[in-house]
């Protein structure tokens, strides 16, 4: 009969690579870390109560799930850095949803004259408003 470690998963992890980590300490799990927890689990697995297919496949589906909406929010933000300081848009007519403070949306436009970065976000300057790129609904050239 095999004796399985006891203890936590984190215990686990923490045990079986002490002192061979160089990645500095961060309080978020990625998909590399999400990965090592789903190899620990099976190499200490109880023998006589193994992991079951059903919830196998689901821990999987969850990884995959991980990495490609990370992939996506890299794409996502590559794509919003392209776009936004892009000095094509000053000179350019734009048009976005404005909410006010009743909640009341309204189709606002006007003639792109300057862009800032405040805060991670990208805004581009209309006549002293500042609205933030994924406003824009419309985007061409002025009549």
């Amino acid at each position: 009969m095999s004796t399985a470690p006891t203890g936590n998963v984190s215990q686990l992890i923490s045990n079986s690579t002490s002192g061979t980590s160089t990645k500095p300490a961060n309080s978020t799990l990625g998909k590399d870390d999400f990965l090592k927890i789903l190899i620990t689990q099976l190499q200490n697995q109880d023998p006589s109560h193994p992991l079951e297919d059903k919830e196998f496949i689901a821990q999987m589906a969850q990884f995959t799930s991980v990495e490609q909406l990370t992939n996506m929010t890299t794409q996502l933000t590559a794509l919003r850095q392209s776009l936004g300081l892009s000095p094509g848009l000053i000179g350019k007519e734009i048009s976005w949803n404005s909410t006010d403070s009743t909640g009341t949306s309204t189709i606002k436009s006007g003639v792109v004259d300057a862009l800032s970065f405040k805060n991670g976000m990208q805004y581009a300057g209309v006549n002293g408003e500042e609205v933030t790129l994924d406003q824009i609904t419309e985007i061409k050239n002025p009549e």
